[in-house]
């Protein structure tokens, strides 16, 4: 009968814990939304790194760009 209650016990408190870290509704203030449009939130800031992105996807895929486009790299487009 012990160990029923350990367990017992044991799955309230996993469901307590897992209520507890429930949805939070986070609403972004108008003078935070500054420090999102920041230079360094952007994922193009970096030339180098996005060529050397580019390469290796070029590399791995043998296909040419393919960044804003929804073909494959078979050649059938």
């Amino acid at each position: 009968m012990n160990r029923w209650k350990r367990v017992y016990s044991l799955l309230v408190m996993v469901a307590m814990a897992a209520g507890f870290t429930g949805c939070q509704n986070v609403n972004v203030q108008p003078w935070e939304k500054g420090l999102l449009a920041d230079y360094t939130m952007r994922a193009d800031r970096d030339k180098l790194h996005d060529a050397m992105s580019e390469h290796i996807y070029f590399s791995r895929e043998a296909s040419s760009g393919g960044r804003g486009v929804g073909a494959s790299g078979c050649g059938c487009n």
